[in-house]
This record gives C-alpha cells, sequence and structure tokens, in this order.
C-alpha cells in the first residue's frame, strides 16, 4: 500500500512544513493512542487525494518533543493546517474526512 502521508520530525519540521509554499497539514499522533489510529487512514486518504495541492504530515509526539511543546498540542490527535509558515487552522480529536478536507479547501 502506498503512503501519501509522509512523516515529519522536529529536526525537518521548520523546512518542510513552515517553509512550504504549499498549505500543509500535520497530523499530531502517538502509537498507543486509540482516536490517532482510527483516524489514520482518513488522513492518509485526505493525503492521497490532495497530493500536489497541499502536504500532509504525521509527527508522532512520542519520538518529536519540541513541536508539540511548541504548539501546545494537549490531546491527540491534533491536526494543524499550516499556510505561509503560520498556524491557520486547528483541529482536535477524531473528526470526519469532510471536516478535514472542508479545512484543507479554505487555503488551496
Amino acid at each position: 500500500m502506498a503512503h501519501f502521508a509522509g512523516e515529519i520530525t522536529d529536526s525537518n519540521f521548520e523546512t518542510d512544513v513552515l517553509g512550504s509554499d504549499k498549505p500543509v497539514l500535520v497530523d499530531f499522533w502517538a502509537e498507543w493512542c486509540g482516536p490517532c489510529r482510527m483516524i489514520a487512514p482518513t488522513v492518509e486518504a485526505v493525503a492521497e487525494e490532495y497530493q500536489g495541492k497541499a502536504g500532509v504530515f504525521k509527527m508522532n509526539v512520542d519520538e518529536n518533543m519540541n513541536v508539540p511543546q511548541q504548539y501546545g498540542i494537549r490531546g491527540i490527535p491534533t491536526l494543524i493546517l499550516f499556510k505561509g509558515g503560520q498556524e491557520q487552522e486547528r483541529i482536535v480529536g477524531a473528526v470526519t474526512r469532510e471536516a478535514i478536507t472542508r479545512v484543507i479547501d479554505k487555503y488551496v
């Protein structure tokens, strides 16, 4: 199975997310998080749908501490849409594909 959502880390976040000329959705998640696993296929489908129009990345909060702390991630899953190096919108919790695409559509 192809993976459309890329992995992002503390070390490449600034370049790949904040430096992107396209909108970027970042899924902050953890392996042990049930709701995170529940929306993973949805995030993957959104990544495929917006390929070339928006970036979609997943950041494991257990393996990357700096960026989640910097953005005040308190609950997961948290999805943040960045554009122009700035946070534009934030979705917390397991949500529908439509809720995610509605946010991305405002910025593509």
